[in-house]
């Protein structure tokens, strides 16, 4: 029952976002609770790891540059890209590039097992791009968007690493200390994690209801056509290197799902809630797109 309700996670956030845009007071009050909550997601991602998919890293190094390759470099550029074509304001630009600077998405490992691609690989690279972030997030965001509005490197470095490294080193520990006697109990991490970013996602958008009137549209287009260049990109390019169907799918969704819940916490704090909007949308749409991909590949052998 737990997993079947994860599972329609993207209808929950679907849900509360409309229930949000309808019924702003309920959300809007709660700000201060997106940065814990985001906590929350981060130790349960913890919970689902060990010290062995570290040193699973350094195994498949060529997959795993490949991957990271696509994250921050492809993704943050194409993010840009999108923002300038489509003449976004310097707020709204800064959240998408934000989104594209950001880690793997932490459910992009139970997408990669539904589609029936390489959940270990899927969880090396969540966590190679994760522990990256904490440099890599700040410098890209800074080089990308730093001339249109103040991007403070060293603030959002201690932030990643308050919010993302401690969070996920704690679940780890847990995990491998307590792992065995917690095995009962580890399905509803995944659960609290799909609670915490929905309620934040309802956060957001009941913050930003008037910017989705003013700007939805546009900033809608922009995280859609961001979404599909990483899935499309992450898929093809190493299926034109003749790379295993398996691998393709899990670098399609690892490069297409980002991390966009870090987004929306770095953006509300150090830009305005209206810059979280690009993250919030991402969250809504990407998980939509990861699971409708996770539902046709389900039914096709690797």
């Amino acid at each position: 029952m737990i997993t079947y309700i994860t599972r329609l996670f993207p209808i929950w956030a679907l849900l509360f976002s409309l229930i949000a845009y309808a019924e702003p007071d309920l959300f809007v009050d709660m700000k201060p609770a997106i940065v814990p909550l985001l906590g929350v997601v981060m130790f349960g991602m913890g919970m689902t790891l060990t010290w062995k998919n570290f040193t699973d890293i350094l195994k498949k190094p060529v997959v795993i540059g490949f991957g990271v390759f696509m994250q921050y470099l492809v993704m943050p550029f194409a993010a840009w890209l999108i923002a300038v074509v489509s003449g976004l304001p310097p707020y709204l630009m800064a959240g998408l590039v934000l989104v594209g600077a950001c880690p793997g998405g932490t459910a992009s490992n139970v997408v990669c097992f539904l589609a029936r691609g390489d959940v270990a690989l899927s969880i090396t690279l969540t966590t190679a791009s994760t522990l990256l972030a904490i440099i890599a997030t700040p410098i890209l965001t800074w080089l990308y968007v730093g001339q249109k509005v103040p991007v403070p490197v060293a603030s959002m470095l201690w932030s990643i690493f308050k919010i993302v490294l401690l969070p996920v080193t704690l679940g780890v520990l847990v995990n491998t200390l307590f792992g065995r006697k917690l095995g009962a109990f580890k399905h509803i991490f995944p659960l609290l994690s799909v609670l915490a970013i929905v309620v934040i996602i309802a956060i957001i958008v009941s913050l930003n209801r008037d910017n989705l009137a003013n700007m939805g549209m546009a900033i809608a287009l922009a995280v859609v056509m961001h979404n599909l260049l990483g899935l499309l990109g992450g898929y093809w390019l190493p299926k034109i290197l003749g790379w295993d169907e398996r691998v393709c799918r899990t670098l399609a969704i690892e490069v297409g799902m980002q991390n966009s819940g870090l987004g929306v916490a770095l953006a509300v704090k150090y830009f305005s809630v209206a810059a979280a909007l690009p993250g919030a949308l991402f969250s809504i749409w990407h998980n939509l797109t990861g699971s409708m991909l996770a539902g046709y590949w389900s039914r096709r052998n690797p």
